[in-house]
């Protein structure tokens, strides 16, 4: 918009007055027009008529010629209208079609030249800059009419072509002043928008004129179209469609065409609408006067202006009015629409690429300025939308690069503005794009050359013509595929590709381009999986293309548009992920059926009867039954409304027998009513595809005929004439379009073949001619044979069939659908972006690549995902080259330097990690990461740990997570080289040979582990970066966040260090069981058991693993099933490994176990694992068990410090198992003695219980063992008499002769027992006394004489003291006595090896031993009460043992030397013992000697008496007689038997 006067200096008279000058100037410097200047026309003039004169008919002589006189009345036009300005005051007074007359007319004239109206063409230029043509310019509708007039029909006498361009300029820039330049455009109307557009559109498309004018033209042209189409803002859509439909009725204004011609014409014509000017035609002038007068008629008020032919004025007093403007509306802006888009049309010749390229630019101009309007406009809309979009996607094949980039940029401005309106158009546009960008596959060399020969593919024919429509896919059918696929299209290479992908990657710019992709297509049944496919393509983009043709550039860049397209999609996810997840159920049940109608439609095609089954199974058919609905009709609906149904199947499918009253339900599905028969046949043809068999197509054509006859058609009067007519249709549509039939069929043929065929008479010619007629325009083409133009012309018109149903493009930029997407495609995505990360060099692209990391990390812990969590973990770790296929078990010794007071160890992996510069990013990203979402990972944790378990390997690793715990140092380092094995072999007296033999063969020998090389300053600076960066990863907040997991993410990391410790523990032994061929492979035990080496990094995986659970101890009955797994694989062949491991591993499952007893109180469910615990260290072998025991008896005290850890006599014996084991141990046997002394004693609480007593007997009873066994354990003596028995201060004595005291002692705990219990004598003697009783007499043997000797005493208070609770009704009680404590004692004492044991203490020992025999046996046999009792075997077996002992004695004196005075000592002691017992049963008339008179005994005392003096009188000859003398006849004083206590 100019101002009204833009120079206020300078009036608009004055102007006015001057461009006169200057083209009168310019007038006159042509001869000719020169002696038309000093002509004077009076004719007619006003002057005559004023005085009153006639002027007569000029004679001959005064006769001047046509052209002559023509310009004169030009040049006579200026003079007047300056003699008419200068008459006025205001210029602006004058009517502007007075003032602009002269000019108009001169720019018309054929006989201006090019200098003279470049002149007047600036004139009006001029006019516009200062303000005269304005809105306020009197008589401005009918200036603008004939300047659009002017303008358009511009002619002058040729000169030289640049001259001639010049005027060109000048025209288009008058149309721009007039258009856009100033606020008059407003006020043109239709007919001359058109017409001055006409105008310039054809100047740009002469391609004959310089590029610069064509450019300059289009310049201008692109101005004007943004100026009228923003008018579509302002317009009501609908007042404006309801004008259009009027003007299209009753045009008002003359006829609305615009027409673009680029043929040549004269250098001296402007382009003009019809061609040349000067042969424009009458009709065309008539055209435009009626245009002219219409306008005036209906635009300009009668009364508002005054004008005259004379130029005089206005009175000074009128007040101009302010013109209220016809504008120009929907029909000018809608004929420029067609003209453009018509001439996109790649099939119409006459538009050159040059003129396509000019008509893209402008198209595309108007997309950009108007696209967001044009859908409220159906005119507008339904051109863009149909052949717009036709000609544009023909366009995207082109092989003119500019007209491809044109066509392109279009294209993705149509997108951007229009989406709402274009889903089935983005549809084709991506789907087409995707196939021309991926990756060609490899054809064999017969295949190339086949498609050559056969028919073309969609596009071959015309170069621009994209592919579209099903081809023949049995390959793809064979295998299933749920829908034909597309047939194959030329690959985009080169540049072409660049520009596809760069567009593609404009397109898909948008934040929710994606979401919209899923929602609109991949959620409908109708259409493509676009979101995946694309998806698929990207993600294969990313990857070199091994026989791609492009440069490394290229290629690159191709590369990098993928990567960024697939992190643009995660950026966008991840930042739509804030708030909560939705489902959209309605989406989401679309998307499901969708997938089964797919699987279902792929089975129908491989098979139909698998097909139908799984859709009844999936219920997609036969759910919707009713009295209505019948089976076939169901399955009909399904049939007819699937499109991805193999057509060529569906019609063999259907024309089966036995599918007749199917056949008839898809019929029946059509309606017909109304409908031509072509048309109806053709609709029936577009849904299957008739079969090759005859029979198949009779029963077709037979169905459809009844079913169209039905309809009751107009013309046809029988069914049969229904199926000879469809038969006819079938062959004249083969006759006529059929490229190997050179005769065509003729109207009268097909006449004449069906005469007679409508019930015998004729059908009407005019209904053969419509029915010819149509076939002959527009061929039936078969599905799956759509092909070429025809096929893409196919496609065309079933996606503007599919469009009227399909909806709008839903657009939403909404987090509902992310899940489900990001489900679909995250692994290759992750994938794609890892390869990235490793690949790429540029930092933009790393940065790019870290971010999409970081987003699928947020994204996986957003939608609980923890697969892709692990995978991104598990991406990034490889990256990191942190991860060792084969991490050895020995660690080499690295060199250790000083760095500012820190130890350094500079190993290989330092030195390695610290240049790879991408690892280190890797691994920063990958901790930090992982910080913080420990929760979302799952099997990722495998990789983790593997990186830690390396680190450590190359002590890398925070100090804190590099220790051990145990029970007896605290916290330990664990160390990283092994010691020699501690379970060796004994050690033979070799000597110094044999020492250095062993030490050369030992592996730990070997000089080249002692020799430790230098390190450089350059490893030294490696090794520091390495440690920075790990000092960046901040390892130790993630090994403090595992103990913060929930309890599935803890599980899922204990169950990754169990895996990875079993590789190094279990599964290598395994393996090198299976390697292991002779007896020097690996190291061994003493034993021959092969054991592997100590490896450091099984001890760091069990620690770590222990040390969680440990932390972690609520949720132990998660862990502990791992773990404990882990552990009893170890335990159960301890042999095999290293002392520390086992050792750690004993520690561990104590340390577990004292966790499950602490929780025992919430937790009874896991009292069972404790003792299996338990009892897998009470099962350890010996040596395993012996470098154990302080550990085990430390954490066996710990659990025992829990309350009621254990209650049943089944569970303490298993921790008096586990205790036992330690016995042997002489450290830890005293701390084991201790606690269990402390079990034992009485105290507050009490903590003998019923369910411990008896395992406290035998851990008391093995503790006495003990101290015997340490005396056998002795150096042999070099002489037997010297043999001493050790001190009683001896440990394992003194804590013997304390177990005997604690058996003892055991005993003032049975009564309260048996009374709390209620229990019955026999029962207390089998659960308490039997088992305390045999544990002393067991005792009484023991090779320590200390021990035995305090046993024997201890028995003997028990038997013979009241705490001995028994049945004495019976007898089987005391026979168990003497049968199973008693005898047994003495049998053991008189073995001569037990004898050997002790010679000097070993006499006294039996004394004391035959002692307590007679004593209990006159304590429980000879007593009142029990005379009845038969006890001659008893007695004679005590007889018998005595005589043993008595023979024993005399015997060992002979061999053993022992003193006179210790023989005489035992036999004194056997006969005083022997002599009481006879005394006592004498007394109690138990043994009764024979009477002198009559015998008086019974059978029993005289068998008792028979007997024990046979047995006495072996070993003790007359020892009877003399203690019981045979009664005499006369009375003697009875002598009274001594009983010793």
């Amino acid at each position: 918009m100019h101002p009204t006067n833009s120079n206020p200096r300078i009036s608009q008279k004055h102007v006015v007055l001057s461009e006169i000058l200057s083209v009168t100037a310019v007038m006159r410097k042509n001869s000719r027009w020169a002696s038309a200047a000093h002509m004077l026309n009076v004719g007619d003039s006003a002057l005559a008529r004023d005085l009153g004169l006639r002027r007569g008919s000029p004679g001959d002589k005064n006769q001047r010629s046509g052209k002559l006189s023509q310009e004169a009345d030009l040049m006579s036009g200026f003079q007047e209208l300056k003699r008419t300005v200068r008459g006025v005051e205001d210029v602006q007074d004058v009517s502007l079609s007075v003032l602009l007359g002269p000019f108009f007319a001169l720019i018309r004239s054929p006989l201006s030249t090019g200098p003279i109206t470049s002149t007047a063409l600036s004139a009006l230029h001029s006019f516009f800059l200062c303000g005269l043509i304005s809105p306020n310019s009197r008589d401005l509708e009918t200036a603008l009419v004939e300047l659009s007039a002017t303008v358009s029909h511009c002619k002058f006498e040729a000169s030289d072509s640049s001259g001639d361009e010049v005027v060109l300029l000048k025209i288009m820039a008058v149309i721009h002043d007039c258009m856009v330049g100033s606020s008059v455009g407003a006020f043109l109307g239709d007919v001359e928008i058109c017409e001055m557009l006409e105008t310039v559109l054809t100047t740009c498309c002469q391609m004959r004129l310089s590029e610069v004018l064509r450019r300059s033209a289009e310049s201008t042209m692109m101005a004007i179209v943004r100026t009228i189409f923003e008018r579509l803002y302002e317009f009501d859509p609908t007042e404006e469609e309801a004008k259009l439909r009027v003007n299209e009725e009753e045009p008002q204004h003359g006829e609305l065409s615009m027409s673009v011609s680029t043929s040549t014409t004269s250098p001296s014509e402007a382009p003009t609408p019809g061609g040349d000017a000067e042969t424009s035609t009458d009709v065309q002038k008539e055209e435009e006067e009626k245009s002219l007068s219409t306008i005036s008629q209906d635009s300009i008020p009668v009364d508002s202006v005054t004008t005259s032919t004379q130029g005089t004025a206005v009175a000074e007093d009128s007040v101009l009015p302010v013109v209220i403007p016809r504008p120009y509306g929907l029909p000018a802006l809608l004929e420029l629409l067609r003209v453009l888009v018509n001439i996109l049309d790649p099939n119409d010749q006459v538009h050159t690429d040059s003129t396509r390229l000019s008509a893209l630019r402008i198209l595309n101009v108007t997309i950009e300025t108007s696209g967001t309007r044009i859908g409220d406009y159906p005119s507008l809309a339904v051109l863009v939308l149909d052949h717009g979009c036709k000609y544009l996607f023909q366009l995207a094949r082109s092989d003119h690069h500019s007209v491809l980039q044109a066509a392109l940029r279009t294209i993705s401005s149509l997108f951007e503005t229009m989406r709402p309106h274009l889903k089935l158009q983005q549809e084709l546009y991506l789907a087409f794009s995707i196939d021309r960008l991926a990756a060609p596959p490899l054809l064999k060399p017969n295949t190339t050359k086949r498609n050559k020969t056969n028919s073309p593919r969609p596009g071959t024919a015309i170069s621009s013509t994209p592919t579209l429509g099903p081809v023949d896919t049995e390959p793809e059918l064979e295998k299933g595929s749920p829908v034909p696929s597309r047939p194959p299209v030329q690959p985009a290479r080169g540049d072409t590709r660049d520009l596809m992908l760069e567009t593609l990657s404009h397109i898909s710019r948008h934040p929710s381009f994606m979401v919209d992709l899923y929602t609109n297509y991949d959620c409908d049944i109708n259409c493509e999986n676009l979101f995946e496919r694309l998806i698929e393509f990207l993600t294969k983009g990313v990857y070199p293309w091994q026989y791609s043709s492009a440069s490394d550039a290229q290629q690159l860049h191709s590369q990098y548009l993928c990567l960024d397209m697939l992190l643009t999609f995660v950026n966008d996810m991840a930042a739509r992920a804030e708030g909560d997840f939705v489902s959209p159920e309605q989406l989401m049940r679309s998307k499901s059926r969708k997938k089964l109608v797919l699987t279902g439609a792929a089975r129908f095609n491989s098979k139909p009867k698998l097909g139908l089954a799984f859709l009844e199974e999936n219920k997609l058919i036969y759910s919707d039954l009713s009295p209505e609905v019948s089976r076939e009709k169901s399955l009909a609906i399904f049939l007819k409304s699937c499109t991805r149904l193999d057509k060529r199947l569906l019609g063999d499918y259907l024309s089966k027998p036995d599918n007749i009253d199917l056949l008839k339900e898809f019929m029946c599905l059509f309606d017909f009513k109304d409908r031509p028969m072509v048309d109806a046949l053709r609709e029936m043809l577009e849904t299957l595809r008739l079969p090759g068999e005859a029979q198949q197509i009779d029963r077709i054509a037979e169905t459809f005929a009844s079913v169209y006859f039905a309809s009751k058609p107009t013309e046809i009067k029988t069914q049969d004439a229904v199926y000879v007519l469809a038969y006819s249709i079938i062959l004249l549509n083969t006759d006529l379009h059929n490229p190997q039939i050179r005769k065509r069929m003729t109207i009268k043929d097909y006449q004449r073949n069906l005469r007679g065929q409508n019930g015998g008479m004729d059908f009407s010619p005019e209904f053969l001619k419509n029915i010819y007629d149509s076939i002959r325009k527009c061929e039936i083409v078969m599905p799956e044979e759509h092909t070429g133009q025809l096929g893409f012309e196919y496609a065309w018109k079933e996606l503007l069939v599919r469009s009227r149903v399909s909806g709008r493009f839903m657009m939403c930029n909404s987090a509902l659908f992310d899940l489900d997407m990001f489900k679909t495609v995250w692994k290759p995505v992750i994938s794609v972006i890892a390869h990235a990360f490793i690949t790429f060099g540029d930092d933009y692209v790393i940065q790019r690549a870290i971010s999409g990391f970081r987003q699928c990390a947020t994204l996986a812990g957003h939608f609980h995902l923890p697969d892709v969590f692990d995978f991104v973990v598990i991406s990034l770790s490889q990256a990191t080259s942190l991860l060792s296929e084969n991490l050895s078990a020995h660690v080499p010794n690295y060199p250790v330097v000083d760095v500012e007071g820190q130890s350094v160890a500079v190993s290989s992996l330092s030195v390695k990690f610290g240049t790879n510069f991408k690892g280190q990013l890797a691994a920063v990203v990958l901790f930090n990461i992982v910080n913080g979402n420990g929760n979302a990972l799952r099997e990722g944790w495998t990789q983790i740990f593997e990186m830690f378990e390396n680190l450590f390997m190359h002590s890398l690793l925070p100090t804190r997570m590099l220790q051990m715990e145990d029970f007896l140092g605290g916290v330990t380092m664990i160390p990283l080289r092994g010691t020699q094995p501690s379970r060796l072999a004994p050690r033979s007296d070799g000597g110094l040979l044999s020492a250095l033999s062993s030490y050369l063969m030992t592996p730990y020998g070997l000089s080249s582990d002692n020799l430790v090389p230098e390190a450089t300053d350059q490893e030294v600076e490696n090794t520091l970066c390495t440690i920075d960066c790990i000092a960046s990863c901040r390892l130790d907040e993630l090994y403090a966040q595992i103990m913060q997991l929930d309890s599935e993410a803890l599980v899922a990391a204990i169950r990754a260090l169990e895996a990875l410790a079993h590789e190094r523990t279990i599964a290598r032994l395994k393996q090198e069981f299976d390697d292991v061929t002779g007896p020097y492979n690996g190291a061994s035990q003493g034993d021959g058991a092969y054991m592997l080496p100590y490896d450091p990094a099984a001890v760091f995986l069990l620690e770590m693993m222990v040390s969680i659970a440990c932390q972690t101890s609520q949720c132990i009955e998660y862990l502990w099933p791992v773990i404990f797994e882990h552990l009893s694989a170890l335990l159960s062949g301890s042999i095999h490994y290293s002392v520390l491991l086992i050792e750690r591993a004993v520690v561990a499952l104590l340390r577990l176990a004292l966790i499950l007893a602490q929780n025992l109180p919430t937790k009874d469910a896991l009292r069972d694992q404790l003792y299996l615990s338990l009892d897998l260290i009470a099962n350890l072998p010996p040596s395993v068990a012996n470098s154990v025991a302080e550990h085990v008896v430390a954490g066996v005290s710990l659990i025992l410090q829990q309350n009621a850890i254990a209650s049943t006599q089944t569970e303490w014996n298993l921790i008096f198992a586990a205790l036992r084991s330690t016995i042997s141990h002489p450290e830890a046997a005293r701390s084991t003695f201790t606690l269990v002394t402390s079990l034992a004693s009485e105290g507050q609480p009490q903590r003998v219980t019923t369910g411990n007593f008896v395992g406290l007997l035998s851990i008391l009873d093995d503790f006495a063992t003990a101290a015997g066994a340490s005396i056998q354990i002795q150096p042999p003596p070099k002489a037997r008499r010297t043999q001493q028995q050790p001190p009683t201060e001896s440990p394992p004595i003194d804590r013997g002769r304390k177990s005997i005291d604690l058996l003892f002692d055991l005993k003032k705990f049975i009564t309260p027992f048996a009374d709390s219990a209620k229990l019955q004598p026999g029962q207390v003697w089998r659960q308490y006394c039997l088992p305390l009783v045999s544990s002393l007499g067991k005792q009484s043997t023991n090779p320590s004489r200390l021990v035995r000797n305090t046993a024997i005493n201890q028995l003997q208070r028990i038997l013979l003291g009241p705490q001995l609770v028994y049945d004495d009704t019976d007898c089987s009680q005391v026979e168990e006595i003497f049968n199973g404590v008693i005898f047994p004692i003495l049998d053991e004492l008189l073995k001569p090896q037990v004898y050997l044991l002790d010679p000097q203490g070993m006499s006294e020992t039996r004394s004391r031993a035959s002692a307590l025999l007679c004593k209990a046996f006159m304590h429980f046999e000879v007593r009142e009460g029990n005379r009845k009792a038969d006890i001659t075997i008893l007695w004679i077996a005590i007889l018998d043992l005595l005589d043993r002992l008595i023979s024993a004695e005399k015997s060992e004196q002979l061999v053993c030397c022992v003193t006179v005075s210790l023989q005489t000592l035992s036999y004194e002691a056997v006969s005083e013992s022997l002599k009481n017992v006879v005394l006592v049963m004498n007394a109690a008339s138990i043994l009764v000697p024979p009477p002198v008179a009559e015998d008086d005994r019974d059978e029993q005392q005289r068998t008792l008496w028979t007997a024990t003096e046979a047995r006495l009188e072996r070993f003790l000859p007359g020892f009877l007689v003399e203690v019981v003398p045979a009664p005499q006849p006369m009375p003697v004083a009875e002598l009274k038997p001594t009983i010793s206590t």
